[in-house]
């Protein structure tokens, strides 16, 4: 996620004199901007592509439910690995150079991409490989998220930075939901496809990160490793609305994880093939795009809390539609809807996040942010998987959307500060 707004440290350029300048007119911010949006596209369509693959090889010997499970199983190798170093990782991007923490990262997604390349052209592929690497793919996951997300105020004058944060969380959105879209349509034709599209693109976003020149290391930190966690969460759980952000974001995507069940639905359920895999897959992407085009040039200002409450509801009743659909007509458009309503609500809370959080704690933040929003997405995938298996793929889908709708009212009654919340500057 993107993260806050600096305050007391050197994480924003001077502002002698006005700048009017759209952000992605300063050449080092669109450089990263650019970069962030190529490494998520990458990941999140190697995401998508690892997810049918192990489907795939599931049914040639397992029934649909035990199939599904193995797609669970993946989600949570990556949620392990997230868990085990988002934490550790926000406090490294406190302490060092972030654009080197980035690049480092970035290197090692296109290294492990050609690894899931070449695993993909062995006969019979184990699964315990797909999980390894996929543990991998997490930990890499977990030390980019708070370095990236410190950049960005770093590269652009402080008042200009509302509007920054603005592109950056929809940036960062917008290829979180179109990535898997991508990789839906290359699964298409082939998961190499996608794997070599995230390398090339990790190539990409590493070259543009190394022509940053604005100096992107934090001040150094007064504290140990220690005092800087607890500092950290201490501040999250003390402010009501970050804490209740980034918690309703995770029990909604923990419940709503209809997009792992495509696989299952194309093939089982709607009876189609890998084309349709991939139309399905760029539904939410189109719902997303349309939005944060309309955000984009009428951003909202009034009513942040029931905006974004309203974004999980409608995100939950679009899964329950979803669930219940036998048309690929009709489960595209609750796919729109679904990735309509979701970039309302990450948009919305993106920005609350970052505007309220003091500078020298974005790294930590972010972290916290991250395990909660970014982990929940595999977390989401295991529990689905699991849930799958219980109740079959059309019962999981109805209970993720039925679970987000009671989230959404429980989050309402216990987070009244974020619910009232008014002013999105």
């Amino acid at each position: 996620m993107t993260t806050p707004l600096p305050t007391t440290d050197t994480a924003a350029l001077p502002d002698p004199a006005p700048d009017n300048r759209h952000p992605l007119q300063i050449p080092d911010f669109r450089a990263f901007w650019l970069s962030r949006l190529c490494g998520v596209l990458g990941t999140s369509a190697q995401s998508a592509a690892i997810a049918w693959q192990v489907y795939d090889i599931a049914r040639e010997k397992e029934g649909i439910a035990e199939s599904a499970l193995y797609v669970g199983l993946i989600g949570l190798a990556q949620f392990l690995t997230l868990f085990a170093f988002t934490i550790p990782a926000g406090i490294v991007a406190d302490r060092h150079d972030r654009k080197r923490i980035v690049s480092f990262v970035l290197m090692g997604q296109l290294l492990l991409s050609a690894a899931f390349l070449a695993y993909s052209f062995l006969p019979h592929p184990p699964f315990w490989g797909l999980f390894a690497l996929s543990a991998v793919l997490g930990a890499l996951r977990a030390f980019s998220a708070p370095a990236s997300s410190a950049i960005g105020p770093m590269l652009v004058p402080k008042h200009v930075l509302p509007r920054a944060i603005a592109i950056n969380s929809m940036a960062f959105q917008t290829g979180l939901i179109v990535g898997p879209a991508l990789g839906g349509v290359l699964v298409g034709f082939s998961p190499r496809f996608a794997y070599g599209f995230c390398a090339v693109l990790s190539l990409i976003a590493a070259s543009l990160v190394l022509t940053i020149r604005t100096p992107t290391a934090p001040d150094a930190p007064s504290g140990s490793k220690m005092t800087m966690l607890k500092e950290g969460m201490a501040y999250i759980w003390g402010n009501k609305v970050i804490l209740g952000a980034i918690s309703l974001d995770l029990f909604a995507v923990l419940l709503g994880g209809a997009t792992a069940l495509m696989p299952i639905f194309v093939k089982d359920i709607l009876k189609a093939g890998p084309e349709m895999f991939g139309l399905l897959r760029a539904s939410p992407a189109i719902g997303a795009i349309a939005t944060s085009f309309l955000l984009s040039n009428w951003p909202i200002r009034r009513n942040a809390g029931p905006w974004m409450f309203g974004g999980v509801a409608i995100f939950g009743v679009a899964t329950i539609v979803f669930g219940l659909s036998t048309s690929i007509v009709l489960s595209i458009a609750a796919m729109i809807v679904l990735g309509a309503a979701d970039m309302i609500s990450v948009y919305v809370r993106g920005t609350l996040i970052q505007i309220v959080t003091p500078g020298h704690m974005r790294g930590r933040v972010s972290s916290v942010s991250y395990l909660f929003i970014g982990a929940s997405n595999e977390l989401g995938e295991f529990e689905t998987g699991v849930v799958a298996r219980l109740m079959g793929p059309v019962g999981a889908a109805l209970f993720g959307g039925v679970g987000s709708l009671v989230v959404t009212g429980l989050w309402i009654k216990l987070f009244p500060a974020l619910f009232k919340a008014n002013k999105l500057e």
